[in-house]
């Protein structure tokens, strides 16, 4: 059930990435990303 669960989470991530990724094109994607990661650290 657990695995379950986090495939499911896993694959909403992979869809939502996609679709920003088509959505902004890749650079501000890639941009979104690196302030993202910055942010964290």
């Amino acid at each position: 059930m657990l695995l379950w669960a986090g495939a499911a989470i896993g694959g909403l991530v992979l869809i939502g990435a996609l679709a920003l990724w088509f959505h902004y094109g890749s650079q501000v994607f890639f941009e979104m990303l690196r302030t993202g990661f910055a942010a964290c650290f």
